[in-house]
This record gives C-alpha cells, sequence and structure tokens, in this order.
C-alpha cells in the first residue's frame, strides 16, 4: 500500500488497516477487470445463435434450471467477482429494456474488452480507446438506423411480427414449434396492444403451465385461465353468459373481535346458536341470488356447510382465487372486486360468455377456463410441456417473443439477423476510422473487429469454420454492396437473411451496442481496485 512521510522522515499511515486491504494498480487492475469481464462473456459464448447450447444450473437447493437465455443464465450463476457483477447487470439491463438479445450483449461487450487490452499493451491510454468507441458506437448506430426497413402491419395482416418473434426463438430449446408459439405471441400482443398509443401493457398476458400434454398443445385463451376448480364436485362444470361476484369477504359468520366465550349448557341454545349461524349463511347465498349473480368468485375458503348451501341453492362457486388472479378476472369481465356483501350490486358483476372446468389426462388436476369476456383485454398463454424444465423454459422464450412483438409495436424498424446487422456496421465503421486523425482511430478500427465477434460465435456454434464463413459473409457484402447477407447456421444453401426471414428489432440491435459500449467504458476507466483481502 501506498506510504507517506512526513516532514520527519516518519511514515504514518492513509488507509484505515491498511495491511488488511489488498489493492491492484494501473495497468494490473485494468487487465484484471478485463479478464474477469472476459470469461464471463466466454461462458455465454456457446448459448449464441439457433444451434447454440443449453446450460445447466443448479441452485443450492437443489433446484435446475435448463437454458439458453443470457439473463437467467447470469441471474443464476451467483457471481462473486464486481466486474463480472457488471456484466450480470448489463445483460439484465438489457433484458429489462428490450427482452430480447440478452447474450448477444454480453458477448460483444467481452470483445470490446478483449480488443481494448491489446490496445492498452500498446499504451494507448484507456481514455482515448473509451472515447474512440463512444465515437465508433455512435457510427455504428447511425448506421443501424440507415439500414434498418419499415414494415407496416395491421390487426389482421401481421406475418412480419410473426417472422421477427421466430427469429427469437429459434435460438430456444422449443424451436421445433417456434411457428406456432410465435403466432400465439403475436396475438396475444395485439389483443392487448394500444395501437394509437402504439403501447402494450404486457401485465395482462398471463402466462400459465402446466406439465403433461406435448408442446404443441400450447393455446392461447382469449380470457382468463384459473388453477382451481369448483368448490363442490356437483356443481355444473360449465356455465353460459355467466354473472360473476367477485368477493374478498369469506363465507362465514363474522367473529367478534373481542376475546369471548360462549358457554353453551343446554341442547336448545347449541341449536339457536346453530339456527343463527344457518340464517347468516342463508343471507350470504340469497344476497348473491338477489343480485343475479350465476357464479362466485371468492378470495377466501368456506366451510363445508356454507359449500353444502351454495350447492342446494344451484349457485356455482370457485374458493382461494389469488389476488392478482382475482384483478385479471375483474378487468376481464369488466366486474369490481367487493369487499362486502352489504355492497354487492348488479352492476358490480362482471359477464363472461363462457365459464368451464377443464380437466387434463388421467390426473385429478382442473382449471377454470374463463372465456368470452366483456373486455378481451385479458388474456392467458397456457403452456404444456414433457416436463418442469421444459414448461419453464418455454416461459422465459416466450416472454423474449412477446417483449419482440411489443418493440415492434412500438418502433416498427428492423434489421436482419444472422450476424448481417453486425457486420455491415463493422465494415462501415471501419470505413469511418479514417476520418479521424488521433489515437482514437485504433480504438474505432478495434470496434469493428469486437463486431465481428457476433457473426464469429455464430458460425462457431453452428459448426462452420469461423474465419472462412466470416470473410466470406464480409467480402460479398462488401462485392454487392448490400447488408442483408449473414451467416448460415441453419445451413439453408443461401446467406441472404432476407429469403431466411431472419429480422431483429431495430431498437434491440441499437440497445445492445450502446449498452455494452457503456459498461466497457465504465470497466477501463477502473485504475486502482482496493478491496479487503481474503484472510
Amino acid at each position: 500500500m501506498a506510504l507517506a512521510f512526513d516532514e520527519f522522515g516518519r511514515p504514518f499511515i492513509i488507509l484505515k488497516e491498511q495491511e488488511q486491504k489488498s489493492r491492484l494498480r494501473g495497468l494490473d487492475a485494468q487487465k484484471a477487470n478485463i479478464s474477469a469481464g472476459k470469461v464471463v462473456a466466454r461462458i455465454l459464448r456457446t448459448s449464441l445463435g439457433p444451434k447454440g447450447m443449453d446450460k445447466m444450473l443448479q441452485s443450492p437447493d437443489g433446484d435446475v434450471t435448463i437454458t439458453n437465455d443470457g439473463a437467467t443464465i447470469l441471474e443464476q450463476m451467483d457471481v462473486d467477482n464486481q466486474i463480472a457483477k457488471l456484466m450480470v447487470e448489463l445483460s439484465r439491463s438489457q433484458d429489462y429494456e428490450i427482452g430480447d438479445g440478452t447474450t448477444g450483449v454480453v458477448v460483444m461487450a467481452g470483445a470490446l474488452l478483449e480488443q481494448a487490452e491489446r490496445l492498452l499493451e500498446r499504451g494507448i491510454h484507456p481514455i482515448r480507446i473509451a472515447e474512440g468507441y463512444e465515437l465508433a458506437s455512435r457510427i455504428a448506430s447511425e448506421h443501424l438506423e440507415h439500414i434498418a426497413h419499415k414494415f407496416e402491419f395491421g390487426a389482421t395482416n401481421f406475418e412480419p411480427l410473426v417472422q421477427t418473434c421466430m427469429t427469437t426463438l429459434s435460438s430456444k430449446i422449443v424451436n421445433r414449434c417456434k411457428r406456432n408459439l410465435a403466432e400465439i405471441a403475436v396475438k396475444a400482443v395485439l389483443a392487448v396492444a394500444d395501437l394509437e398509443r402504439k403501447d402494450v401493457n404486457l401485465d395482462l398476458i398471463k402466462v400459465e403451465g402446466k406439465v403433461g400434454g406435448k408442446l404443441e398443445d400450447t393455446e392461447l385463451i382469449y380470457g382468463i385461465l384459473v388453477d382451481k376448480d369448483m368448490s363442490h364436485s356437483q356443481m355444473p362444470k360449465q356455465i353460459e353468459n355467466a354473472k360473476i361476484a367477485i368477493l374478498t369477504c369469506p363465507f362465514e359468520p363474522p367473529k367478534p373481535k373481542t376475546k369471548h366465550k360462549v358457554d353453551i349448557d343446554t341442547v336448545e341454545k347449541f341449536q339457536t346458536l346453530r339456527k343463527q349461524e344457518q340464517k347468516y349463511f342463508d343471507d350470504m347465498v340469497q344476497k348473491c341470488k338477489d343480485v343475479g349473480a350465476t357464479l362466485v368468485i371468492c378470495q377466501w375458503g368456506f366451510d363445508d356447510e356454507a359449500n353444502h348451501l351454495l350447492m342446494h341453492r344451484n349457485l356455482p362457486a370457485v374458493r382461494w382465487v389469488g389476488g392478482v388472479e382475482l384483478e385479471l378476472i375483474a378487468i376481464a369481465t369488466g366486474g369490481r372486486i367487493v369487499p362486502r356483501f352489504q355492497e354487492l350490486t348488479p352492476e358490480k358483476l362482471g359477464k363472461a360468455g363462457l365459464v368451464r372446468e377443464k380437466s387434463f389426462g388421467t390426473t385429478k388436476d382442473r382449471m377454470l377456463y374463463i372465456e368470452h369476456c366483456a373486455n378481451s383485454r385479458a388474456v392467458t398463454i397456457f403452456i404444456r410441456g414433457g416436463n418442469k424444465m421444459i414448461v419453464e423454459e418455454t416461459k422465459r422464450s416466450l416472454h423474449d417473443a412477446l417483449c419482440v412483438a411489443r418493440n415492434l409495436i412500438r418502433n416498427n424498424s428492423i434489421v436482419y439477423g444472422g450476424g448481417s446487422a453486425e457486420i455491415a456496421c463493422s465494415i462501415a465503421v471501419e470505413a469511418a476510422a479514417d476520418r479521424y486523425p488521433g489515437v482514437e482511430q485504433y480504438a474505432i478500427r478495434a470496434f469493428a473487429d469486437a463486431l465481428d465477434s457476433v457473426p464469429m460465435a455464430l458460425a462457431e456454434n453452428s459448426g462452420l469454420q469461423p474465419i472462412e464463413t466470416l470473410s466470406a459473409v464480409k467480402s460479398q457484402q462488401i462485392k454487392e454492396n448490400n447488408p442483408h447477407f449473414g451467416i448460415d447456421c441453419n445451413d439453408i444453401g443461401t446467406n441472404d437473411m432476407r429469403e431466411q426471414n431472419v429480422f431483429e428489432t431495430l431498437i434491440g440491435k441499437q440497445q445492445q451496442i450502446l449498452l455494452a459500449t457503456q459498461v466497457v467504458k465504465m470497466i477501463l476507466k477502473i485504475d486502482d481496485v482496493i478491496s479487503p483481502s481474503d484472510f
């Protein structure tokens, strides 16, 4: 650690407990930080693209997650190093903002760090590298806008949206039925989208999963799916034109708030108490019947007596429905959530065209479908799969697809995928480097080389010769001046991504480049790391 001397030559200590702290300074600190960032990027590199590998992560309590989603891998990895944590946050912010491209953004940042390391070894100052990167990222972002395409879509013509969602899903484990899932995602988003304001509230799309069945059985329900069944086995399983009372009050006699004790010493007293209770239940059920409800959905439970009475009075009921589901049901059916029986009025009832109970396979599992609602702005995607991991991974993949569809409704510009956008930007940045006379020119060229790492990783993961494939595609782009050529990962036989229908959102790509550059600038500016030592 640094020692300071006073005017008599006696050393004194600046840092508190400095013998217990370790310190890295200057180039060593930057090298250590860069290598930490590169390690994280290397982990994710193999899971990029349609032929990317999946990662299996086991949590401390033994839960196993199998996933291909960059953000999920890094969230579950439990990273210790500070710089590695920055990478985790980088992919998380990409996930929050865009929802897709979480792997690519980390690979990109890793490549930028790798290039920066070479420049540092040549003795270029880190601030100059950071400035050069900043310039280059602006050039790349502008070039992306230049090569982007806008496409028009409406509520009926949503094929372009489906194609873009299919690109997202093709890198996931569910790619064998990506067409089906992409259509479901797009229909769900269009059902809840506000096309005038160009906004989508993804909270209105509920994603439910159940193990059993096959992936192809995944369906979109224009309504709400509740993982509950009717409270009595003899209640009707199907109700048409249902009027739903949504209650958050329990179906049971009120309990006095004071600490009390009832002494019952004769049979007559017990009988009167029981009659009083029964009258309570009767009044409650009668109130529901009087306002015209044909189905009661209750947040709390009710005992067997109430259940029996409801059954006798032909009033089907569902109990123990969670608060979030109640809200969604209220939104979908246009009903109001009623906290007290006294407040029940006919206007507060929700309306649904069909409420049905559906059982699955040989198990006792039943679920309640509430469909044909008055306000179909709430939809449910119901996923089936062979095991829990497939269902969970499909949920994550569909989340990516839903985010992509939402981004396209917000901004309908697309660029072509398969690494073609990165190669085009790399060529543009390389060409622009000549316009900058200073040391930044080195950094701008390094940025162009780093952009090539994404198509390179794509080629590598697809089992192609990475350098040969990349240079062939690059020369083809330069020769024909066509930014649509990318890596042919699926071995279809053409490099033209327009023919392969591989699209990505423009804002997603721009965000990737800008976020990666920001994080790398931040890492490069750190030249002193003081940390508590390990012992």
